[in-house]
């Protein structure tokens, strides 16, 4: 049984999030993880790096988007990257994965990783192209 929570105003016709109590499947893939890792110790480490984004994630049918570059290695849930939550003002930060794998949009799609997802830029410019659009533009 799946149940779930609207996240926003009931009287909105279009709930922005849903969280829901059952277990999804994984956001990352095995390769991800460790890429990811890799790239936290050297954050961790106070190395200045400006790393490719590992793994794309996003909502089907809310508008969010998070490029993810690294993994907190002393939890393994806490990502860091950049967000987009749709409303115009991308930025860098933080998400637990634990978190994102409970969101689900209004049409009750979850987040989806972007299995096709190959990065272009460093995590650097992918910032610069959506502070200027106001989004994540790929």
């Amino acid at each position: 049984m799946r149940i779930c929570t609207f996240v926003g105003r009931r009287e909105s016709a279009s709930p922005v999030l849903f969280i829901c109590s059952d277990a999804m499947t994984p956001l990352i893939t095995a390769d991800e993880r460790t890429r990811l890792l890799a790239n936290g110790q050297a954050r961790a480490a106070g190395q200045d790096t400006d790393p490719l984004p590992v793994v794309r994630l996003f909502t089907p049918d809310a508008h969010a988007t998070w490029l993810l570059a690294s993994l907190d290695p002393a939890d393994g849930d806490t990502a860091h990257g950049l967000i987009d939550l749709g409303i115009g003002m991308p930025a860098l930060g933080t998400v637990k994965l634990s978190d994102l794998a409970a969101i689900v949009g209004p049409r009750e799609q979850p987040v989806m990783r972007d299995r096709y997802f190959q990065p272009v830029r460093r995590l650097s410019e992918y910032l610069r192209l959506a502070e200027d659009n106001g989004s994540i533009t790929d």
